[in-house]
């Protein structure tokens, strides 16, 4: 850390807040005490949806060890740190996407990951979630707000490089995540109801020139398996009826831990990673989804409080496009688990088994805290 940016945190520790441990980590107790209940039912539920496989909650919990240390770190900067880093974060984001779409290594007919000799093997678009909203962010709280014409149409190009390239992995899911996290930036900007307007009907102008000359054909065939699910029963419609069927069966309070048959039966596909949301929906019913979605609710209300009381434009921005990131991994998991949505690989936020995507989470939420607790005292 430079040596400005140790004067700025003392400035923060002695002027702001009073002495304490929590002061003293730079973590927020309530928001730290939610995302430790949220992970602790995880790797609950996770044993149940990786059949009973204790290696794999182990590795789980090995990678949510190492998120937990990230999130520290984070917490540990000052938010004018992540301000001067940001171009030079989303520089360094770009030429590795870059890198993925060169030399990058593929699995399953995607070309996503770069494996550096002497690190383990990573996704860069995970990376962007958390660069491209404050690269965002950092542009536009250098103009004032509401931001004109031109600097919308800027922060939209900051936006839409990186999403361009990352459909060209293509990952879908990632490329709308990372789109909507760089969106929110500039919607909270304020921009004018004609600018959204406008936006959302060259978006629907758009969607057709996309079906047909952008989408690939399974993504194509994923939109045509939502409308009619039974149209290919054993084939692509198997994931989405499997997960409805499995989401019906818990009925009030469900089957009970370890007893969904759909999962352990192997009847559920990804059951510990993407559809994992209906072994909890099997397992504990309408009541364990109730404490699951209270839990998440009460996430999402803490970190809006933090993205409120932010002292400045570029802390405010960042904080409410990280939270309603968060929220938009939720809807699109659970919408997609129930039929609503396309299946587009989106995990349930520290859920599912994974790695990249959980550290990403929780670098987040670092750097939530960090704008919570850093924040100085205005006097009077």
């Amino acid at each position: 850390m430079a040596l400005n940016d140790f004067a700025d945190s003392s400035a923060s520790r002695s002027l702001g807040r009073p002495q304490g441990i929590w002061s003293a980590l730079h973590l927020d107790p309530i928001l730290l005490v939610l995302l430790l209940a949220l992970i602790s039912g995880g790797l609950f539920i996770l044993y149940s949806g990786a059949d009973r496989n204790i290696d794999v909650v182990k590795a789980q919990g090995i990678r949510l060890g190492v998120a937990f240390v990230v999130m520290l770190a984070f917490a540990q900067l000052d938010p004018s740190v992540f301000r001067r880093w940001a171009p030079w974060l989303y520089a360094a984001g770009i030429a590795a996407l870059l890198a993925v779409l060169l030399v990058g290594v593929g699995a399953k007919g995607a070309q996503r990951w770069l494996a550096i000799p002497g690190l383990p093997r990573f996704q860069p678009s995970e990376l962007m979630k958390l660069v491209v909203p404050m690269m965002a962010a950092w542009y536009l709280s250098r103009h004032y707000l509401p931001p004109r014409f031109r600097h919308v149409c800027a922060g939209l190009a900051i936006v839409l490089v990186p999403m361009m390239m990352i459909i060209q992995q293509p990952d879908l899911g990632t490329s709308l995540l990372v789109g909507m996290a760089g969106l929110f930036v500039v919607f909270f900007a304020g921009i004018s109801w004609k600018l959204i307007t406008a936006f959302v009907a060259m978006v629907s102008v758009a969607a057709p020139m996309m079906w047909f000359f952008v989408m690939r054909d399974y993504q194509k065939q994923r939109v045509l398996t939502l409308l009619d699910p039974q149209s290919d029963p054993l084939g692509a419609g198997w994931n989405i009826i499997q997960s409805k069927t499995a989401i019906g069966s818990g009925g009030i309070d469900g089957k009970g831990w370890l007893q969904g048959t759909q999962s352990h039966l192997e009847f559920l596909p990804e059951s510990h990673t993407d559809f994992i949301v209906a072994v909890l929906a099997e397992e504990f019913g309408f009541i364990g989804m109730l404490v699951l979605m209270t839990l998440y609710f009460l996430i999402i209300l803490r970190c809006l409080y933090i993205s409120v009381t932010a002292q400045d434009s570029f802390s405010r921005l960042l904080a409410g496009a990280l939270t309603m990131t968060f929220f938009i991994y939720i809807f699109v998991n659970v919408g997609m688990v129930s039929g609503l949505l396309p299946v587009v690989g989106v995990p349930l936020p520290l859920i599912s088994y994974g790695g990249t995507s959980g550290v990403t989470l929780m670098a987040a939420f670092g750097v939530l805290m960090s704008i919570h607790t850093h924040r100085r005292m205005i006097s009077a």
